[in-house]
This record gives C-alpha cells, sequence and structure tokens, in this order.
C-alpha cells in the first residue's frame, strides 16, 4: 500500500502507535490489517523466537484496534505518539489547546 504513509511511530510496553496518512479511497480498516499481517510475517521472518512463539497461530497482533481521525490538532497527535514509552510523572504533559 505504497499510498498509505507512517508520518508518526512509537510503541509502549504492550501496544504501538501510529499516525498515518490513509487517502479515501482506501478503507481505514483494510489499512489496519495490511499492516497487521505484513508486519507480523516480516517479525515472525526476522525473528526466529517469534515463530516458535507463535507457531500454529494465524497473527502476532490482536484483533482489535482504536482509529481516530486527526482534526485540527495534528501537533498534538504526533506529541502524544512521540512520547509513548516515556515515565509518567504524574502531571498532565499534553496540552490540546482547544
Amino acid at each position: 500500500m505504497p499510498e498509505v504513509i507512517i508520518l508518526t511511530m512509537n510503541y509502549d510496553k504492550d501496544h504501538i502507535h501510529l499516525h498515518l496518512s490513509i487517502p479515501p479511497k482506501i478503507r481505514v480498516s483494510d489499512a489496519v490489517r495490511t499492516i497487521k499481517s505484513m508486519s507480523g510475517r516480516l517479525l515472525k521472518k526476522k525473528f526466529e523466537y517469534m515463530r516458535k512463539a507463535y507457531w500454529g497461530v494465524d497473527g502476532i497482533w490482536s484483533d482489535g484496534y482504536f482509529v481516530s481521525t486527526v482534526g485540527v490538532n495534528e501537533y498534538a497527535i504526533k506529541r502524544y505518539i512521540e512520547h509513548q514509552g516515556q515515565e509518567d510523572l504524574g502531571q498532565a504533559q499534553l496540552v490540546l489547546g482547544l
């Protein structure tokens, strides 16, 4: 899917966040399914322990996903994704600027 562009990507202990540009002609569900399928296949190919851990299982990713549009505050979304995995200081660090 060359039209789908990963703009920002980061991860936490048990999930990833992707900020994507998906053209209107591609269904979001199709883009997510393709990304999960291809990345799972590539991870199993590259890492032997993943082939063993997920032997006989269709995919490594969970079935669900969350999708939201960026809207007018793309900067806040990008900052949120970029700071995934960093220790939470117990204070709200993300200001949405509504």
